[in-house]
């Protein structure tokens, strides 16, 4: 789509204020966008550490397929806690809490190695919702630094170049129309010297 704009002065002053405007953004911009990336690096490579350790764990609880079949079912998550941070800008959720809750059972009916096996349960529960909700934060910070990339290309590419464009051939319309008017003044000058 064209840059349309009028040829006047009013035209050039605003042109102006919209550059500088743009002008100004334009270095924040870019360092959000570093920083968007930055933060969208880290939390790629914490998702890597946590599906690792989860694959630990798998590889832990596979080695007893017996003892995971033996398991009773008494572990439940209660209530998962989100709560909203902001993250250069980007509202994010985070897990606050994951409360677990037990069924009532006598422990003496259980073998001794099932409050290991609880615990194991309940870090392998944390990882899954901590994946969940790093993959959720990757995905929006991704998101918004996409968008951050298109706002840059938009003021360097585009916008900048074609506002100072408008003001250049403004000004030089706005001059040659002066000097036609000085020229025209001098025409009738001299055919009034000339008559007179």
């Amino acid at each position: 789509m064209a840059f349309k704009f009028q040829y006047n002065k009013t035209t050039i002053q605003e042109l102006k204020k919209q550059l500088a405007l743009r002008e100004k953004a334009l270095p924040i911009l870019k360092n959000k966008e570093t920083a968007l990336r930055l933060e969208v690096k880290l939390r790629q490579k914490r998702l890597v550490d946590l599906k690792q350790e989860k694959a630990k764990i798998i590889k832990e609880v596979t080695a007893h397929p017996g003892l995971w079949a033996a398991f009773p079912k008494i572990l439940f998550v209660n209530n998962l806690k989100l709560e909203r941070e902001t993250i250069i800008g980007v509202k994010v959720p985070r897990v606050r809490a994951v409360e677990f809750s037990m069924a009532d059972f006598d422990w003496m009916q259980y073998p001794a190695w099932l409050p290991a096996a609880m615990e194991i349960l309940k870090k392998a529960t944390m990882l899954d919702m901590q994946l969940e909700v790093l993959e959720e934060q990757i995905h929006l910070l991704d998101i918004a630094r996409k968008k951050t990339t298109q706002k840059v290309n938009l003021y360097e590419k585009v916008q900048i170049p074609e506002m100072e464009q408008a003001t250049i051939k403004i000004k030089r319309f706005l001059e040659d129309k002066e000097n036609i008017a000085v020229a025209g003044q001098k025409i009738m000058k001299k055919k009034k010297v000339q008559i007179g």
